[in-house]
């Protein structure tokens, strides 16, 4: 048989899947994938169930109905005050990694560099190098995650195309501050390039920290796709429902790409999002609290244990360092010993990264569960490194 795709052959299955698996196999609490464990608002879902039974069902306008590219247009002009045309400039999609791919496969030529900051979310270097672009990464490490301006400029050059980022970032936790953001943003107009902003957790930011689309820098509309979701935004993962802000000729642009990927998504999933894009500020506000109450709790429980925890202000996910309670082995390996000995699944952040000399001790925990699983969690960590002492 002849030879499969080169780009797609030298990835195995996802360290997400495989922990999945691992867990599933030894009935451990599963805090390694990035889901909620209880469905989005029931209001929200009864929206999604009329559309299904009132129709119609047929395909909508590869765009996106016009309720909800409207309601995303009125979403960013009410949070950030972005004056945005919801028939020209908002592109629905099949969930946020098609918008990411449709972003890249539409913009970035053989040949044309990305800048990425690693850790990086898995999908970003695969579609990547499928669109034949070469990564340039810049690296963040732990515990802070700050950004080395020297070495970000020197990730920039004439070939430099596009920066993608992720903020609030997985796995990190990081949310950019408006100092970095405008580094990022004044290195992208120097070099005449784009940004694809991953702004999925938008809505899950913690303490006094403040999430800023990197759009909404001076000269920055113009050459930005803003990519959010509603499986991150209303715990409705399984919908795949996102969506793609950008001024008119990228947001064309990205269509050419997303009309051959998906073409369109289930209208009646759109028109359940369209409504709840359009709750009151309290549903945000709980969102934020309640993710924030239980990042609190496990990062509390870990660091009771004897963890040392990394910086987390947003998204799902908060890192540990396992050197901190003595292990001496790799990320993966003690993902692996908790997983089956402790009963609780982990995911190694290493996996995240792909250029040389990544830290290999820290473990990367889901909190976006409900209390009683985090406190399960914890008592099984807690009896298992009680043992081990």
């Amino acid at each position: 048989m002849k030879h499969t795709s080169n780009v797609l052959g030298a990835y195995g299955t996802t360290i997400f899947e495989v922990m999945s698996q691992l867990a599933v196999q030894h009935q451990a609490i599963n805090l390694g994938q990035g889901f909620p464990d209880q469905d989005g608002p029931e209001d929200i879902r009864a929206a999604a169930a009329k559309a299904l039974l009132d129709g119609p069902n047929q395909y909508p306008s590869m765009m996106g109905i016009p309720e909800l590219r409207q309601a995303v247009a009125d979403h960013d002009r009410r949070f950030y005050g972005l004056d945005v045309d919801g028939p020209t400039n908002v592109l629905v999609t099949s969930g946020a990694t098609e918008a990411l791919a449709a972003c890249i496969l539409g913009l970035v030529n053989p040949g044309d560099e990305v800048v990425l900051f690693e850790p990086l979310y898995d999908c970003y270097l695969p579609i990547i190098q499928l669109a034949g672009g070469i990564p340039r990464f810049v690296r963040l490490d732990p515990p802070n995650w700050e950004i080395d301006p020297d070495k970000l400029r020197a990730a920039f050059s004439k070939r430099t195309k596009m920066i993608l980022m992720n903020s609030p970032m997985n796995p990190t936790g990081k949310v950019f501050t408006r100092e970095e953001l405008e580094l990022i943003a004044e290195l992208t107009r120097q070099h005449d390039s784009y940004a694809i902003c991953d702004e999925v957790y938008e809505h899950i930011v913690f303490g006094e920290r403040e999430h800023i689309p990197l759009m909404t820098l001076p000269g920055m509309f113009e050459r930005t796709a803003r990519v959010a979701s509603a499986g991150k935004t209303f715990s409705l993962t399984g919908w795949k429902i996102g969506y793609v802000t950008a001024p008119t000729e990228m947001t064309a642009r990205i269509a050419k790409a997303h009309q051959f990927l998906t073409f369109t998504t289930a209208p009646d999933l759109q028109k359940a999002v369209a409504y709840g894009l359009n709750k009151e500020d309290g549903f945000y506000l709980d969102l934020k609290q309640s993710m924030q109450a239980k990042r609190d709790l496990l990062r509390e429980g870990l660091r009771g244990i004897g963890f040392k925890t990394a910086d987390c202000d947003g998204t799902y996910f908060i890192n540990a360092d396992i050197s901190s309670v003595g292990f001496t082995g790799s990320d993966e390996e003690f993902c692996r010993l908790i997983t089956t000995e402790a009963g609780v699944a982990a995911v190694p952040v290493s996996a995240f990264y792909q250029s040389e000399g990544a830290r290999r001790n820290f473990a990367r925990f889901c909190f976006c569960k409900r209390p009683e699983v985090l406190r399960a969690a914890i008592d099984k960590l807690q009896d298992f490194f009680a043992r081990k002492g």
